[in-house]
């Protein structure tokens, strides 16, 4: 994964990825957990030169967590494309910052609109292990985009009670530095409990510069949802039920409480 940023005068930032090998899966697209690192790693790379990563919060014992993340899909590339992640933060409020993206295939001296994402953050007091607002800092007023992403919102997560279930023990390569499973970890443990076969065999739309509208499109969306932080050696429970067009996925801590919920949607031409 080579990134290089890329300027702009608005508060948009640019970062363009050359898809790597190891970062597919055995259909030869980009796998969404990969994907999902690359989104994280451009926020994380953005608060960093806004003066507000985690190197400068976690002195403070506080940290940035992603609570939802949506993205929808046109086409998965393949290695060696070249991608360019676009962001910006749409709004600081309510304790929540929500950030989006644009996902684009260059092709030549173009970009080729592929996918979009929308993510919400918060931050969390490692001490007290709840959520800090810490928003009325001037600094995080100043770096506001404000264009709001026209993606629709997260779907209602419903509880699986009578899914199909496996145990599954958090491990040390699932915890990251803030102590906890990874966003990217509860993604990874999810498709590995259940992967559709549709997703795994379908080919996404062949890509033209000449695209009609996007709601025309097919697609496939994922809608995540981190309710509950789960810590080294807990065992949860992941539950799956395939409704066809949209794979409902749920994990469960020791408690039997929500830890992360999520869909995969798969989106018909209309």
């Amino acid at each position: 994964m080579y990134l290089c940023r890329i300027f702009y005068k608005t508060m948009k930032y640019s970062y363009e990825y050359t898809i790597r090998y190891q970062d597919v899966d055995d259909t030869k697209h980009l796998r969404w957990v990969a994907l999902e690192e690359y989104l994280l790693e451009v926020a994380g790379t953005v608060a960093d030169e806004l003066g507000f990563g985690i190197a400068v919060l976690h002195p403070r014992e506080l940290t940035w967590i992603l609570t939802h993340m949506s993205v929808q899909m046109y086409y998965m590339p393949i290695p060696q494309d070249k991608i360019v992640i676009e962001t910006w933060i749409e709004q600081n409020a309510h304790m929540l910052s929500t950030r989006d993206y644009r996902i684009y295939l260059k092709q030549s001296d173009e970009r080729v609109l592929i996918g979009c994402c929308k993510s919400v953050w918060a931050v969390l007091d490692m001490e007290k292990r709840e959520i800090a607002n810490i928003f009325d800092d001037p600094i995080f007023t100043d770096c506001i985009d404000g264009e709001v992403l026209p993606m629709a919102r997260l779907g209602r997560m419903i509880a699986l009670t009578e899914a199909p279930s496996i145990p599954y023990t958090i491990r040390y390569s699932d915890l990251d530095y803030n102590r906890h499973c990874n966003s990217c970890k509860y993604l990874q443990a999810l498709l590995d409990a259940y992967l559709p076969s549709a997703l795994s065999g379908w080919q996404l739309s062949a890509v033209s510069s000449q695209l009609p509208d996007l709601n025309s499109r097919e697609a496939w969306r994922l809608d995540i949802h981190y309710a509950r932080e789960v810590r080294a050696g807990e065992q949860t429970q992941i539950a799956w039920l395939d409704e066809g067009n949209i794979i409902r996925y749920q994990m469960l801590n020791q408690e039997g409480l929500t830890s992360c919920s999520a869909t995969l949607t798969r989106i018909t031409a209309s």
